[in-house]
């Protein structure tokens, strides 16, 4: 075996460039939300080729965001006690915000090659009061939208995309995040791109778009074009300045993980490229190795990691794959948060359980993930192997 390795789980995607815009935000001495921001939000839509876009402090509060604006339209706003379709595998504040704003989250099984939403499920888990479909694309991979888009549309619910963890992803040459009316993204540290922290929101709806510019600033008017879809506004600033139409939130983003924003979506091409070559790599070193179940690629992923689980026949404990791999200084994390069932949380949520979640269970106890970079990896990548290969 090569000599001990380090292989993080993350690395900064940073350069001169960002460090330049952060000094030049310094420089211009406006911290809070301006125009940087908005150049990020013009090019983050231009490139995912929605019509607008909104970004926030994080992929999580871009997911409340997008709960509470579609609370607020005018015609079939969501409202207490609908159901919402979720995954039993996905970030926890994937479901957060269906709870905090009353109604109820129907849990189905995930499909175990892809470690996506089983779309064969939906049928049980429908009834009269389902509103919405809240679709996770785990790990990069892209789930079945347009089966899942065509099923919403049939029985009038909202797709919603959860896209935190697959910017760049696509299926049918249309990028994840933008099937469905909303779909939200994540700039934290560990994504495809990282302005610290940060999130955006993608849609083509003109009045979500408008409700979450409010919603994103305290519920005022102040951020609001004068012609727009929830209120006249007056001619008077002052006025204007603290006029507040909705419940809302401060969930900005600063000034300067704007600027930082706009240089990563410029190198965003190259990362997903190394990204999908590290994953060649990958797929081809553990071909052969049917201990474990690797994830199967749907579309094009942007491969936010690599994930085992150990086959259910296959005698190797999971705590020692873990061990070793940390001992080598591998970094290691469970799958996103496994069955998220078995979390403690789940007795504070309102929800219901369709079906046997064996899939999820299986993620839960025998799978595990390691990192991708937005560079070569394939050093690192021969290191685990020969680690994997030790247990």
């Amino acid at each position: 075996m090569n000599k001990q390795i380090n292989y993080p789980l993350a690395s900064s995607s940073w350069g001169e460039e960002e460090l330049a815009a952060i000094q030049a935000v310094i420089q211009n001495d406006r911290y809070t939300m301006g125009e940087q921001v908005q150049q990020f939000e013009n090019m983050f839509a231009k490139k995912f080729g929605s019509r607008y876009a909104v970004m926030v402090n994080s992929g999580s509060s871009a997911n409340l965001l997008v709960i509470a604006a579609l609370c607020y339209k005018k015609e079939n706003p969501l409202k207490a006690g609908d159901e919402v379709i979720v995954p039993s595998l996905s970030w926890s504040t994937t479901y957060y915000p269906v709870h905090q704003y009353g109604m109820k989250l129907v849990f189905v099984d995930i499909d175990l090659k892809s470690l996506n939403i089983d779309v064969n499920l939906f049928e049980s888990a429908l009834s009269e009061r389902t509103k919405a479909v809240l679709v996770p694309n785990i790990l990069g991979n892209p789930a079945e939208l347009v089966k899942i888009k065509n099923f919403c549309d049939e029985h009038n619910l909202y797709l919603i995309e959860d896209n935190c963890e697959s910017m760049g992803a696509k299926l049918n040459n249309k990028y994840t995040g933008t099937f469905g009316i909303c779909g939200t993204f994540s700039s934290f540290f560990s994504h495809h791109i990282s302005t610290m922290e940060g999130g955006v929101i993608a849609t083509d709806d003109e009045e979500l778009y408008h409700l979450m510019l409010s919603l994103r600033s305290h519920g005022w008017t102040r951020h609001l074009p004068d012609e727009n879809k929830l209120c006249k506004k007056s001619s008077d600033p002052f006025y204007e300045a603290f006029r507040f139409i909705l419940p809302g939130y401060n969930i900005r983003p600063i000034e300067m993980s704007g600027a930082i924003g706009i240089e990563q979506l410029k190198k965003l091409d190259g990362f997903l490229q190394a990204r999908r070559e590290n994953a060649v790599y990958f797929k081809k070193l553990f071909a052969d190795d049917h201990r474990f179940i690797l994830q199967q690629e749907n579309g094009s992923s942007s491969w936010f990691g690599f994930s085992f689980i150990i086959c259910p026949d296959v005698e190797v404990n999971r705590d020692e794959v873990t061990k070793k791999l940390s001992d080598a200084s591998i970094d290691v994390r469970p799958v996103v948060s496994g069955n998220f069932l078995q979390n403690d949380v789940i007795r504070h949520l309102d929800h219901k359980v369709i079906g046997e979640h064996q899939n999820s269970q299986l993620v839960h106890d025998q799978g595990f993930f390691v990192g991708n970079h937005q560079f070569d990896i394939r050093d690192k990548l021969d290191y685990l192997f020969e680690v994997l290969q030790k247990v």
